[in-house]
């Protein structure tokens, strides 16, 4: 099994990644724990990527992920570009990152996503417990010279502790980007209080055959301080992290 405390990279991932939202706030806002402030939109996000290769990563191998979950107010990255987010889903493909996922706090459990483009039609499915659960369908160009790079901050609880980690990436996004239609699959799964609005609403997001990004080292909570040298991860034991 991997240390969750080591950090971990993965390189040239196929990821679409947007926000939306939902066509319940109040079943959305019910999702986020107390002591932490829903976005004023109560938006949504969704990752749906597939890392092709085990030499993509430093230790993780090839597997595919979606997670899923609601926008938080107050709590921005250090580029302040999107809001950070509270995990409600996370549906991955392998055992291995999985149990890695599990250790650092996020909601890990079984699941595939699957990436088919052709031409300018890409679709994105999400499956779990054998059957489809999340399909988008969006219409996306080449890349071109551009680069988008930043940090995404994602809570997760632990043992109680609520932990805020900055996930640093750089992104190669396509023009043009649109997203058409996303679909939930499975009215009894507890996702689907994330459904969208109708009509489609989408705040913001891209679509990027290629992006790179780092799973930070993050002490226990019993260990030293992070040392300078690492991306350092916010921890509180109640309410919003320090520093925030």
């Amino acid at each position: 099994m991997l240390d969750p405390a080591a950090p971990q990279l993965v390189i040239n991932a196929r990821t679409l990644l947007f926000s939306w939202l939902p066509a319940d706030p109040g079943a959305a806002e019910a999702l986020v724990p107390a002591g932490l402030r829903p976005h004023p939109q109560r938006q949504v996000f969704l990752n749906q990527y597939v890392v092709d290769d085990e030499t993509q990563t430093s230790g993780f191998g090839a597997y595919s992920l979606t997670y899923l979950g609601v926008s938080l107010a107050d709590l921005p990255p250090p580029d302040r570009e999107t809001p950070g987010g509270w995990w409600t889903h996370y549906l991955v493909s392998s055992d291995r990152v999985r149990h890695y996922a599990a250790a650092r706090g996020a909601p890990a459990a079984e699941g595939v996503t699957r990436l088919e483009l052709r031409g300018e039609r890409l679709t994105a499915e999400t499956w779990a417990d054998g059957r489809p659960l999340i399909r988008v369908i969006a219409r996306v160009g080449h890349t071109g010279t551009a680069a988008h790079s930043g940090h995404h901050r994602y809570l997760t609880r632990r043992d109680g502790e609520l932990i805020a980690t900055d996930y640093p990436y750089v992104a190669e996004p396509v023009s043009p980007f649109e997203v058409e239609s996303v679909e939930f699959l499975a009215p009894d799964h507890p996702a689907h209080a994330l459904r969208p609005a109708n009509p489609l609403h989408v705040c913001w997001g891209f679509y990027s055959p290629r992006v790179s990004f780092a799973y930070p080292a993050r002490p226990n909570p019993l260990d030293e301080a992070t040392p300078r040298h690492q991306v350092p991860a916010r921890r509180a034991r109640s309410g919003l992290p320090s520093g925030s």
